[in-house]
């Protein structure tokens, strides 16, 4: 019996690290971060201009496209500290007067704080 007990808690452990180690693999880096920006800059411009015409949308559209690398890396990229816990990451990015603090883990982000008021005004920027 005792020998079943030591492989159940070797089993755990081995399980616990794998997961561990998945986590870890799967944690975002700066680069992800900077991606899930603009596409969240994209939704916010998407939801802004619903109400203008079709024309203005699609110019709203092409200057955020082309505005948007240029934005991303002047305004977020150096305004923003990672904290990398390992199998997840913090990224605090303190631009256009608002405090965004985002969540990264097994490569998906969670907003905790400003993201929303964030975007609108960076893609305000845009303009």
């Amino acid at each position: 019996m005792g020998g079943g007990m030591s492989l159940l808690r070797l089993m755990i452990i081995v399980f616990v690290l794998g997961g561990a180690v998945g986590l870890a693999l799967s944690n975002p880096t700066m680069d992800d971060y900077l991606q899930f920006v603009e596409r969240e800059l994209g939704k916010a411009i998407d939801r802004m201009d619903r109400s203008a015409p079709s024309r203005e949308q699609q110019f709203i559209r092409q200057v955020f496209q082309s505005q948007s690398k240029k934005i991303l890396q002047e305004v977020v990229r150096p305004h923003t500290r990672r904290q990398n816990w390992g199998i997840a990451s913090r990224y605090v990015t303190q631009a256009v007067s608002t405090k965004i603090v985002v969540i990264g883990v097994a490569g998906h982000f969670i907003p905790i704080e400003g993201v929303e008021e964030a975007t609108i005004k960076i893609g305000r920027l845009a303009f």
